[in-house]
């Protein structure tokens, strides 16, 4: 994976969410750990693309249904790492 990209994008509207791979120590052990940013595009008066973290009424649907995205993703991606270890486990023995 290259470094300082998300691993994975959910959009709704002009609302995004990005899924990222972080690297960190866990009792000691090095571990990844998956965490979900979110942002709005919008123009300014001048047309220059900005991002916001705030959301108006209308863009909350749109943030809830990104980042229930972003946790299915969590979840299964999850859930594979365990069969993997599960899998490697039962190899060792």
């Amino acid at each position: 994976m290259e470094e300082g990209k998300p691993i994975a994008k959910y959009r709704a509207g002009a609302v995004t969410c990005a899924l990222w791979q972080n690297q960190v120590s866990v009792n000691g052990q090095p571990t990844t750990m998956l965490k979900a940013s979110i942002s709005r595009r919008y123009q300014d008066r001048h047309g220059t693309w900005k991002s916001s973290e705030s959301f108006s009424r209308n863009e909350i649907p749109l943030a809830i249904y990104v980042l229930q995205k972003a946790f299915e993703a969590m979840v299964q991606k999850t859930a594979e790492e365990e069969i993997v270890e599960a899998v490697e486990e039962v190899a060792r023995q």
